[in-house]
């Protein structure tokens, strides 16, 4: 917990459209407010505006900004300033789908998730990704190895969440996300890496 001299550490957490893992993702979200940081919730374009059989998107905007007393940020406009603003520390996507590795990779930042990270990339801050795609070991395969590779990216450990039924598919262990943060402000990606 920080100290009341201290100000406020802060991360902006960007949930993709890995609808699934989304009552995955919330908890981690708490938590990390129960540890002394200030989150500011972002959604993907899917992410704020699909309803799916795992919940609605306007739910999901209120749920998560009762949980961090922020309203999601949507737009290029919200993504832009957060670096050069110096508004957080870091930037963690969890849900992480393929599609956004791909624009990561390939550094696209046409979306308000990947605007995000090129902005907090630009001054050097962590990103930190929190993989759930189904086609991780297979088209998602190359984007993933890239970004181990880059400087400031950082992954939750992960592994197959289900090897017989979707064996190409890959999943964070989510719980592991407060650690790999801390980590990853030490410029130090968190081991094991897979799981």
């Amino acid at each position: 917990m920080n100290s009341s001299l201290e100000p406020p550490r802060t991360v902006v957490f960007a949930l993709c459209g890995s609808f699934c893992t989304f009552e995955t993702v919330l908890p981690q979200i708490i938590r990390l407010r129960a540890c002394g940081w200030e989150v500011l919730p972002m959604l993907s374009y899917a992410a704020s505006a699909l309803d799916t059989r795992f919940g609605r998107a306007a739910d999901w905007k209120q749920r998560l900004e009762e949980a961090t007393g922020h309203r999601p940020l949507e737009d290029l406009r919200e993504a832009e300033p957060l670096g050069p603003k110096h508004m957080a520390q870091a930037l963690v996507i969890a849900p992480c789908t393929g599609t956004t590795m791909a624009l990561l990779a390939a550094g696209i930042s046409a979306t308000p998730v990947t605007l995000a990270a090129k902005s907090m990339l630009r001054g050097g801050r962590p990103v930190v990704i929190g993989v759930s795609t189904n086609d991780g070991l297979s088209g998602s395969v190359g984007a993933l190895a890239t970004l181990l590779q880059r400087k400031n990216y950082y992954f939750i450990p992960f592994g197959q969440d289900d090897s017989y039924k979707k064996p190409c598919s890959l999943k964070a262990d989510f719980t592991q996300l407060p650690d790999t943060l801390e980590a990853a402000l030490r410029g130090v990606q968190l081991q094991p890496i897979l799981l």
